[in-house]
C-alpha cells in the first residue's frame, strides 16, 4: 500500500511539472493553434507516463539494459531539463504578481508595448537556453561518457610502507554495475586498459551488478581476462547482495546471495566476506582485510570489521570498504592500523567538475564528505574510486569512469 501511495505522490509531483512547463511549450509555439499545442503536449505526456515512467516505477529491477540506457535515460534527462526551466518561470510569475499588486495599489504605472521586449518572454527564452546547457551536457555524457575510461594514477605516501613494497602496483577497480552494460567492445577495451598497466594485485571493492547476480553472467568471458601475478581480490557492494529487488520468497534472495559467491568464483576472484590474508612481494609481507558492505544513511551494515581483522599480523594493511562512510563511520575510531582503506559507491555521481589543482566538485559531496580520490586523517588513508560502470543515469558527465593504478612510496 506504502509502494502505490509513494507512485501516486510521484505521479502527482511530475504532472504538476508538467502543467507548469506547458507554459513554455506555448510560448515556444505561440503562432500555432493553443488548443492543439495543449492536446498534443498532454497526449506525450500520458505516453511517456505509461510506456517509460510507470514500467520504470513498477518493474525497475527487471528492465533490460537497453531500456533503461536508451529509452528511460532520454526522458530522465527530458524531465530534468524541465526542471532547470522552473525557477526562471517562478521568477516571471513573482515579477506578474508583484506588478499586479503594484497597480491595484496605484504605485506603479501600466506597462506599454513602448516599455521594449516583454519581460516574460525574455525570462522564457533565459530559462530554455539556460536549461539548455546542463541537458545537452547529460545526452552528451550518455554518448560519450559512458566507456571513456580514464587511469588515474595515485603515489600512496605513508611512513610505515617498507622499502620492499615500493615497487608495488595495486589497480583498484569498484561498482562495475555490469546489468548496465551495452556495449562489449567498450568494456572489453576498459579491461585491456588495466591489463596494459601490469599490476602486481587487483582488487575489487563492490558493487558487481545492479540487483541480481544473474546480470554479471554474460560478462565473465571479459571480466575474467583481469589477472594479476598476486591474484584478484573482491568484496561486495550494497547493490550486491539483491536488496533492492521484489524476490518472490526468501529462498530466491539466499539463491541469488550463492550466484554471487559464484560469479566471482567463475571469474577467479577472490571474494573476502569480512576476513583478512597476508600477500608476499619482494620478501615483505603486507596485509589486505576485506569487509562486507558497511554504510550509513540508511544503507545495510553487513560487514564485520572486529571480525576481519581477527589475527592480523603486523605490517602494512589495506582494508577493502565498498562504503567510504565506513572510513569516518568505524575504520578510523577503532583501527588505527588500518593504513589505507579503498572504497568506491559514490561514483562522484556521474556528474561534476574536475581540474586538477583547481577544481572537484560534484553534487554527491553534499551527501558524503569522501566522494573521490584521496583523502588523509592522521597516519591513516583513504582512497575513494570513481568507478568503472553506471547505474540510474546512463552516462557520465566530467566525472568519468575509473581505473585507479597505486604506486607506493615511504614518507
Amino acid at each position: 500500500m506504502r509502494n502505490w501511495i509513494g507512485a501516486a505522490v510521484f505521479l502527482l509531483v511530475l504532472w504538476l511539472l508538467d502543467w507548469y512547463f506547458l507554459e513554455i511549450v506555448r510560448h515556444l509555439f505561440r503562432k500555432a493553434d493553443p488548443n492543439r499545442v495543449k492536446q498534443t503536449y498532454w497526449l506525450v505526456c500520458g505516453i511517456l507516463y505509461l510506456i517509460v515512467i510507470l514500467p520504470v516505477m513498477i518493474n525497475r529491477s527487471d528492465l533490460p539494459a537497453w531500456f533503461r540506457n536508451y529509452v528511460a535515460g532520454p526522458v530522465f534527462i527530458l524531465y530534468l531539463f524541465k526542471l532547470f526551466t522552473i525557477p526562471f518561470l517562478l521568477i516571471d510569475d513573482l515579477r506578474r504578481l508583484g506588478y499586479w499588486g503594484g497597480l491595484q495599489l496605484n504605485v506603479i504605472k501600466p506597462e506599454t508595448a513602448a516599455d521594449g521586449l516583454n519581460r516574460s518572454a525574455f525570462l522564457r527564452q533565459i530559462g530554455i537556453f539556460i536549461a539548455a546547457i546542463p541537458a545537452l551536457s547529460l545526452i552528451g555524457g550518455v554518448i560519450w561518457g559512458a566507456y571513456r575510461y580514464k587511469v588515474r594514477k595515485v603515489t600512496i605516501r605513508h611512513e610505515d610502507v617498507p622499502s620492499a613494497l615500493e615497487g608495488l602496483k595495486i589497480v583498484q577497480l569498484s561498482d562495475i554495475h555490469s546489468g548496465s552494460f551495452e556495449d562489449e567492445d567498450a568494456v572489453n577495451r576498459g579491461i585491456e586498459m588495466v591489463l596494459a598497466e601490469q599490476p602486481d594485485i587487483i582488487l575489487f571493492t563492490g558493487d558487481l551488478v545492479n540487483n541480481q547476480s544473474q546480470e554479471v553472467y554474460p560478462w565473465i568471458p571479459i571480466l575474467s581476462k583481469l589477472k594479476a601475478p598476486l591474484g584478484v581480490y573482491s568484496v561486495l557492494g550494497n547493490h550486491d547482495y539483491g536488496d533492492y529487488y521484489r524476490w518472490e520468497n526468501q529462498e530466491a534472495k539466499e539463491e541469488n546471495m550463492k550466484m554471487m559467491h559464484e560469479a566471482h568464483r567463475k571469474l577467479g576472484w577472490r571474494l573476502m566476506l569480512n576476513e583478512n590474508t597476508s600477500i608476499p612481494y619482494n620478501g615483505e609481507l603486507f596485509n589486505l582485510v576485506g569487509v562486507e558492505n558497511w554504510g550509513m544513511r540508511g544503507f545495510a551494515r553487513y560487514g564485520k570489521l572486529d571480525e576481519a581483522m581477527n589475527g592480523i599480523e603486523k605490517g602494512f594493511t589495506i582494508l577493502m570498504s565498498h562504503d567510504p562512510s565506513h572510513w569516518d563511520g568505524e575504520v578510523r575510531k577503532k583501527y588505527p592500523d588500518i593504513h589505507l582503506t579503498l572504497s568506491g559507491h559514490t561514483h562522484g555521481m556521474q556528474f561534476g567538475i574536475e581540474v586538477p589543482g583547481w577544481i572537484k566538485w560534484s553534487p554527491v559531496q553534499w551527501m558524503y564528505k569522501q566522494w573521490a580520490g584521496l583523502y588523509r586523517e592522521g597516519k591513516q588513508l583513504l582512497y575513494v574510486n570513481r568507478g568503472f560502470g553506471f547505474i540510474g543515469y546512463p552516462g557520465r558527465v566530467g566525472i568519468m569512469p575509473e581505473i585507479t593504478v597505486m604506486s607506493f612510496k615511504k614518507a
